[in-house]
């Protein structure tokens, strides 16, 4: 459709132009004749002509105006289009985006709960060991802590209280034991 109403446009627009044309020479040789005969009698004509070409001139003008603002017309409508639907696109991602929010902080939310179960349970565990700990004997005690990753038997050293590792000392292993007490001295 806009492709007719741009080809009618460049018709009008050639045929205004062409006929221009031929009325400015036509007018042209009306006017020389007029002047080569004296000008009599042949006024007529020429004032003919100029209301004739100037109305259809304005017909054309009209006409060419009435195609741009059709145009205009139908891009508005497009544009007016789009934007709706670019409104409602953006109100369904900004649905999208709080519903992803909102299953984000569910999922934080389980996950700081299944963490806090999961440090409970550890700490459960690891106060089952310090138990133990305590109601062996030193040697037997001070063998198990050796044979432990240094990180966890360190970590199960500070949890014991200093009455137990005091007891146990003698039986761990001196450069493990060391490190202990210097990490307690530094506050780490």
């Amino acid at each position: 459709m806009l492709r007719r109403v741009r080809l009618l446009t460049w018709y009008v627009v050639a045929a205004g132009l062409a006929l221009g044309i031929l009325v400015q020479n036509s007018s042209h040789a009306v006017a020389e004749s007029v002047s080569t005969t004296g000008g009599a009698g042949k006024e007529a004509p020429l004032g003919q002509q100029q209301p004739f070409s100037a109305s259809h001139a304005a017909r054309e003008e009209k006409a060419i105006q009435d195609a741009r603002r059709q145009q205009l017309a139908e891009k508005e409508a497009a544009l007016a289009a789009k934007e709706q639907e670019l409104k409602k696109l953006s109100a369904k991602l900004e649905a999208q985006v709080k519903a992803l929010e909102e299953s984000r902080k569910r999922v934080d939310e389980s996950m700081k709960a299944r963490s806090s179960a999961q440090k409970k349970q550890q700490d459960e565990k690891v106060q089952k060991m310090v138990k133990l700990f305590k109601t062996m004997r030193g040697e037997q005690a001070g063998q198990l802590i050796d044979s432990l990753h240094e990180d966890l038997a360190l970590a199960l050293l500070n949890r014991l209280d200093t009455k137990t590792v005091a007891k146990l000392a003698p039986f761990i292993n001196q450069p493990r034991v060391v490190k202990w007490i210097s990490e307690n001295l530094q506050g780490k």
